[in-house]
């Protein structure tokens, strides 16, 4: 069965989740890496144990919570933690995003996020990065107050799209995340850009890239 559309996830996936932290690494200091690494590792955390727990909090209050723990962790100023907040919530797009949709969309496929983030923080990074009127829609797990790798929220996709699993690229940066794509059934690729090992055995993706680059060649061949 062709793809007839391709969802991506947005944080770490088309946003660089580092770059809110490398925008102040010089007031940061040293540990800049280390609370980067901390903010993000905490801020997934929370959205798991919530859910496995029946709770939901909107990811932005996780944001936030999880940028304490982390700066307690490292020691790293307190002070600093609006200016961090402010850059999170207009990250950088990676740089082929742009030029990668747009031959996607050329080529006929429809496009959409589906994201942890809410409406409001996907709504800032998207006018941030240009890439607002790129995408034919933009889904968060608000929709069901449930986090990724749930099958409610892979199921926001086929209804948003009128499409089957398997007729859906999906595409994420994180490996956990293809997993729950593809036991969902959807046709899963990871942007491995890390050089990561493998994981999750059974549950694989169709694809494996360096970037978004190549995604395009890979769909319309």
């Amino acid at each position: 069965m062709p793809v007839r559309a391709v969802v991506f996830d947005a944080y770490g996936t088309l946003f660089d989740v580092t770059a809110a932290v490398r925008r102040h690494d010089a007031a940061v200091g040293p540990r800049a890496a280390e609370l980067s690494a901390l903010w993000r590792q905490r801020h997934l955390e929370y959205s798991w144990t919530l859910t496995l727990m029946g709770r939901y909090q909107p990811f932005w209050e996780l944001a936030e919570q999880a940028l304490d723990t982390a700066l307690g962790l490292t020691g790293v100023d307190r002070a600093l933690k609006p200016r961090l907040l402010a850059a999170y919530r207009t990250l950088d797009a990676y740089p082929e995003v742009a030029g990668m949709l747009a031959r996607l969309r050329a080529g006929g496929l429809a496009t959409a996020i589906l994201s942890n983030g809410t409406p409001d923080m996907l709504a800032d990074a998207l006018a941030a990065s240009g890439l607002a009127d790129r995408f034919d829609h933009v889904l968060s797990v608000d929709a069901v107050r449930l986090y990724k790798p749930r099958p409610e929220v892979y199921a926001l996709a086929t209804a948003a799209l009128g499409a089957a699993g398997e007729e859906i690229a999906f595409v994420s940066s994180n490996r956990w995340d293809i997993a729950g794509a593809a036991a969902f059934g959807f046709r899963p690729v990871w942007v491995n850009r890390s050089g990561a090992p493998a994981e999750y055995d059974g549950l694989d993706p169709v694809a494996t890239l360096s970037g978004l680059d190549a995604l395009p060649d890979l769909l319309l061949g």
